[in-house]
């Protein structure tokens, strides 16, 4: 067998180059625009910028240097002027394709960095590849502006994979769904009514303020709020507060709270300073047709009976009293089963003996007094 000429050996090692082949070369020399690599072959191979990244920005010369090896891709083994064209970035896609795949099958949650926002979601890259998530599955909640997300690190799965079409769909919101439902499950393990537990202020509504507990939220409801009269929740509340709540009732996923602790309930000492035949002072609150409702303290209020305002005949409280007038009166009544307090200022100036024979200092039913105007307004 006769030996191989120069010529023919250097055309045999032509020939086993071919396109798509993956190689490993040396960096011989390399320039902001291209990199020459020494392939092991009759030319050396020429990378330039837009086969090695799709930054356009990149300067090759901070990225790589003469001396380093990297694996490269032939798709080119002429390119009319007898130099080898070599891709990296087609490599590298090749790659990622099948670490997406993999990680599609697998359901593996990936992280990258959120690089654009779109109207429709956001753009993150995973390894030169872009993965789109639509606004629909950033989150379990609406939000309108995704801005926020620029430039951070977010983790997701991928729902849908077509390498054919480089679709690449990303998926954040069930994350943050099943940790929440891994949240929930071990807050309602750890939570039992009648609890204090740590929470924070989530959103304020009319009704009341949802807090977060670390799983699940609670409802903190207006009339749970204090002791005494809660205007509004946004006079009391904003989002972010934190408060220490009482786990007054659990409804299956639901959660009733209150700040209504029973070592400040007003009503505790109340049969003591509230005595029959005690004078106090109070504010008045509210006022019907009937009477004025008097603030004794937050969470205790009494009523002053229309017949018990004056010694004078009064059609209406409103004749004489106002809202937030202070004004100093005689308990008449005390019932701590029904939490009802009776007042008279009338009965201030009667004495002793009188009181006893004044007919119209007497006890007084609130309830019956409310049910009876509510009859007559009704005719």
């Amino acid at each position: 067998m006769s030996e191989l000429t120069f010529e023919q050996m250097l055309e045999e090692s032509i020939k086993s180059i071919h396109s798509g082949e993956v190689v490993e070369g040396t960096v011989i020399d390399v320039k902001p625009d291209e990199i020459v690599l020494n392939i092991g072959y009759k030319s050396d191979g020429i990378l330039t910028r837009s086969e090695y990244t799709n930054d356009s920005s990149v300067d090759l010369t901070k990225v790589v240097k003469p001396g380093d090896t990297m694996e490269v891709k032939i798709l080119k083994v002429n390119d009319g002027e007898g130099q080898v064209v070599l891709t990296y970035k087609r490599l590298a896609a090749d790659r990622v394709n099948k670490r997406i795949e993999e990680a599609y099958n697998n359901q593996e949650v990936m992280k990258a960095p959120v690089v654009q926002v779109m109207e429709g979601g956001l753009g993150v890259v995973v390894e030169e590849a872009r993965i789109f998530i639509p606004a629909s599955l950033v989150s379990d909640i609406y939000e309108k502006d995704l801005s926020k997300y620029l430039g951070q690190e977010i983790e997701f799965v991928i729902s849908e994979y077509n390498p054919k079409r480089r679709r690449y769909i990303g998926d954040r919101r069930c994350l943050i769904s099943a940790r929440k439902a891994e949240l929930q499950k071990e807050l309602f393990e750890r939570i039992h009514e009648g609890d204090i537990v740590a929470g924070v202020v989530k959103n304020v509504t009319d009704f009341g303020a949802f807090v977060d507990l670390g799983g699940a939220d609670g409802l903190l409801h207006i009339s749970e709020m204090s002791w005494g009269h809660v205007e509004h929740p946004r006079k009391v509340f904003k989002v972010g507060d934190e408060l220490n709540v009482l786990i007054k009732e659990i409804n299956g996923s639901k959660i009733a709270l209150s700040l209504k602790f029973e070592d400040e309930n007003p009503w505790k000492n109340a049969a003591e300073k509230y005595a029959v035949g005690n004078v106090v002072a109070g504010k008045v609150a509210r006022m019907t047709d009937f009477g004025a409702f008097v603030e004794l303290e937050p969470g205790i209020d009494a009523l002053l009976h229309v017949s018990q305002i004056s010694k004078e005949h009064v059609e209406k409280p409103a004749d004489v009293l106002s809202i937030g007038q202070e004004v100093t009166a005689k308990i008449v009544d005390f019932n701590e089963a029904d939490k009802k307090i009776s007042l008279s200022v009338k009965a201030m100036a009667a004495s002793p003996a009188r009181e006893e024979q004044d007919e119209d200092v007497v006890s007084v039913d609130i309830d019956a007094v409310i049910t009876a105007q509510a009859e007559d307004d009704a005719q």
